[in-house]
């Protein structure tokens, strides 16, 4: 395999990361993409968000190619956890364009520049890294988001899977989902008679 086709196919895994991740967001209210369903809070928009300041740490600032992005939290540019949510004046339309707009900057970074090339950001704990090792980073955070974002989902309205249609969960109405459930729940409760 060619260096050229390590990254077409790296690069594909990033781009279906992303979609899966944006889909979640369709046909949700204001609220409901951005309301706190964990009791760390989490919420779509805000992983969105999130995700926009790390394609542009990673794949803008690493490579002398900044791009206006949210700031990381991590990184010591806002408050701690400012980037995993969105306030009232940050529109959806907005975040999601900086994301399209983040993302479009990073494959035009991914694209110009062999994978052996080392990026550098002074506060990552390895802060000289081959662009091939943050696609890799890249496509786990992203992919671990959107899984995240799965949930999320799920939780607020039951949409579930990759992508609309999807054919990765096993086929069923709400009451066999509902049957399911109890089968794991009585399982679960089996396991530990003490419950």
């Amino acid at each position: 395999m060619t260096g050229s086709d390590v990254k077409a196919d790296l690069r594909l895994y990033l781009r279906d990361a992303r979609e899966a991740l944006l889909w979640k967001l369709d046909g949700l209210s204001e609220y409901g993409v951005r309301r706190p369903m964990t009791p760390t809070g989490t919420n779509l928009l805000g992983l969105v968000k999130h995700l926009t300041g790390a394609e542009a740490a990673y794949f803008g600032e690493m490579f002398g190619r900044p791009v206006q992005a949210p700031p990381l939290w991590i990184a010591g540019g806002a408050e701690p956890n400012a980037d995993l949510w969105a306030t009232a004046d940050e529109t959806r339309e907005q975040i999601v364009d900086d994301y399209r707009r983040v993302c479009a900057h990073s494959d035009v970074t991914i694209e110009s520049l062999p994978l052996d090339t080392v990026g550098r950001v002074p506060w990552h704990p390895r802060p000289e890294l081959p662009l091939r090792r943050i696609l890799v980073h890249m496509i786990a955070e992203t992919q671990r988001h959107a899984g995240h974002a799965d949930i999320v989902r799920e939780l607020i309205d039951g949409a579930a899977g990759q992508r609309p249609g999807s054919r990765n969960l096993a086929p069923g109405d709400p009451a066999w989902w509902e049957g399911y459930r109890r089968r794991l729940e009585q399982a679960a409760e089996d396991a530990d008679p003490g419950v």
